[in-house]
């Protein structure tokens, strides 16, 4: 978690210079001639990323100086911790609280590594805690975006809804939650059909995740993440490399325990709840065929136009009872569709609000935590095209165009019209590395919603403005 900053210095604490991008001659005027000539004699010039590191008379480290974008203050920090030599480090200069909880947040994210089938790397560099610096809300974030990290990049063989559920399981135990599921056939004999009739084909059993926590009478939040295990497609099935990442495809699940974690950890006035769908879109005999017709939890019907678009089945049942219980917000996450990606690229997560208020708060703390959200709009006319002719509607939009706004309008046909609704459609995966986001699994809008719901329950606010366009 936050293993890589430290409480205290030692006499061989080496000191850490942030300089900020663009100020490095001012900076280096100020010292003395040895250190100014050396950084210059090596090339250093403080742009964003660049280490100085600057030897003392018996060999050993006198300073690191390291170039900021003061424009992107947590991930100039991100790579730190992988790249300077193993030892200990503290800032040399005084940041305000705002910055000092950047450059922990950063380095603490660039420390993680994903270690489970292979032997330990080098060890990360050492960061004293910044003065100033929220550490609750460090360990908090970092904690969460670990934990979305380590399920994501577990391989479908022991990640499976089982593992999965004893995820949910461990993190309910951590926070006093209460925990269950509703597991196989029982999914029908519940009313859960449309979970079932996805994840049915697969030896691992499907089941449905639910969480509780907080005071029975504070505002409900509940949050609803896709937890398909693995996707091979079903009938339809995916090519090779179209499967390769489908380990992934439970992402909106672990983003939901994350998120959740974050919650419970920091104590928010919240009636939590957690709803995972968690299935294996197998192939065997009892696939759902092409143009089955399937009901939902709702009473309405699905029509199976594609057996790859099974995330906004599953998400249809754990929708509508997330409303059922008429919460004052609902948020799901999921890996939905490649449309998103299309439109907005791997490192933006794409959001649907059905609340402008809500949507411009999530969107201000986006801002704040450099956890980028960009929405789109829910377009009311792009909602014919999930008719069916068959059935109450489709999963498999009729036209090519507008993917991820149709499979939106999908999932907002199954909450209710007067509930605060926000979507994230997510890739939850980093193709490369970048400082602090190493390839793999990758946490996206998580700190940006924790935020917008710490602010919106955290005091009294005025009705929200609402919109259906």
């Amino acid at each position: 978690m936050t293993a890589s900053l430290i409480n205290r210095a030692t006499a061989a604490t080496v000191p850490l210079v942030p300089i900020e991008s663009g100020n490095f001659e001012a900076w280096a005027r100020a010292q003395a001639r040895p250190v100014r000539e050396w950084l210059r004699a090596t090339g250093f010039t403080a742009a964003r990323g660049q280490i100085g590191l600057v030897p003392d008379a018996a060999g050993g480290l006198a300073m690191a100086a390291v170039g900021i974008d003061p424009g992107d203050p947590i991930w100039s920090y991100g790579d730190l911790a992988p790249r300077l030599p193993v030892g200990s480090y503290r800032c040399a200069i005084d940041l305000d609280p705002a910055g000092a909880t950047a450059a922990a947040t950063g380095w603490a994210m660039g420390s993680y590594r994903f270690d489970r089938y292979r032997r330990p790397g080098r060890a990360a560099a050492k960061l004293v805690w910044p003065k100033g610096a929220d550490r609750a809300a460090v360990t908090q974030a970092v904690a969460a975006t670990f934990l979305v990290r380590d399920l994501v990049n577990t391989p479908a063989g022991d990640m499976g809804p089982p593992e999965l559920a004893a995820a949910a399981r461990r993190l309910a135990r951590r926070h006093g939650a209460q925990y269950r599921a509703i597991i196989g056939r029982d999914l029908l004999r519940r009313n859960y059909p449309a979970i079932h009739a996805v994840g049915r084909a697969a030896a691992k059993a499907p089941r449905l995740i639910d969480l509780r926590w907080g005071r029975p009478g504070a505002p409900k939040v509940t949050l609803v993440g896709k937890g398909v295990c693995f996707d091979t497609g079903g009938l339809d099935l995916k090519s090779a490399a179209g499967m390769k990442l489908m380990k992934k495809d439970m992402g909106g699940a672990a983003h939901v325990l994350g998120l959740a974690d974050m919650i419970m950890a920091a104590g928010l006035d919240v009636r939590l709840r957690v709803l995972v769908p968690a299935v294996e879109n197998s192939v065997a005999g009892d696939a759902v065929y092409p143009l089955d017709v399937v009901p939902s939890r709702s009473g309405r019907t699905i029509e199976i136009g594609h057996t790859d678009a099974e995330g906004r089945v599953v998400l249809a049942d754990a929708l509508t009872e997330a409303c059922r219980e008429t919460p004052d917000l609902v948020v799901d996450f999921a890996t939905l569709t490649g449309a998103a990606r299309v439109a907005l690229g791997i490192e933006v997560a794409a959001m649907f609000c059905n609340d402008d208020d809500l949507a411009e708060a999530v969107s201000a703390s986006a801002r704040r935590a450099a956890d980028p959200v960009w929405r789109l709009p829910l377009w009311q006319p792009y909602a014919d095209y999930n008719r069916s002719a068959v059935a109450d509607i489709s999963n498999e939009p009729s036209r090519a165009q507008g993917g991820a706004i149709a499979a939106a309008l999908f999932l907002e046909s199954f909450v209710g019209a007067d509930i605060p609704w926000v979507h994230f459609d997510i890739m939850a995966w980093n193709l490369y590395d970048r400082p602090g986001r190493p390839k793999g699994g990758e946490a996206m809008g998580l700190r940006a919603m924790f935020g917008a719901i710490a602010e919106r329950f955290g005091r009294r606010r005025a009705p929200a403005r609402r919109t259906r366009g």
